[in-house]
């Protein structure tokens, strides 16, 4: 049997992207690279490091009350992967240029995290393993 393949992509439900697609453009960097409607939905679809593609999906038929809970069954959270713990004073940073309020960097044995959210309240974070 040949190695699990890696995630290629990462799509999340958003309510509104006229909201979220410029939040997570200055949040990338980039501008997106698919901006189309697909089958009953619309997806915006940001190129990250790596090949790694990431996606909004506005589906006509999300609630515009819902919000994001990780204490739900499905997804926690998506961290973004950083080489080490400096990085992610650079990421904090960089989110208070962008005026994203975001938590301390937390430390633990299995590395260090710094999390914030998106305007959907979707859990994100810059994680970095630990040091040597």
């Amino acid at each position: 049997m040949t190695d699990f393949p890696p995630v290629t992509h990462l799509a999340v439900t958003v309510i509104d992207l006229t909201v979220s697609a410029p939040w997570y453009e200055r949040l990338f960097g980039v501008e997106p690279a698919l901006d189309e409607d697909s089958n009953g939905y619309h997806h915006t679809v940001f190129p990250l490091a790596g090949g790694m593609l990431f996606g909004l999906h506005a589906h006509t038929g999300t609630s515009s009350d819902d919000v994001f809970d990780e204490h739900r069954v499905g997804m926690d959270h998506v961290a973004f992967g950083c080489a080490a713990r400096d990085d992610l004073e650079v990421w904090a940073s960089r989110l208070d240029e962008l005026g994203i309020a975001h938590g301390e960097i937390v430390d633990a044995h299995f590395g260090s995290g710094l999390a914030f959210r998106d305007p959907d309240n979707i859990a994100l974070e810059f994680f970095a393993p630990p040091a040597g």
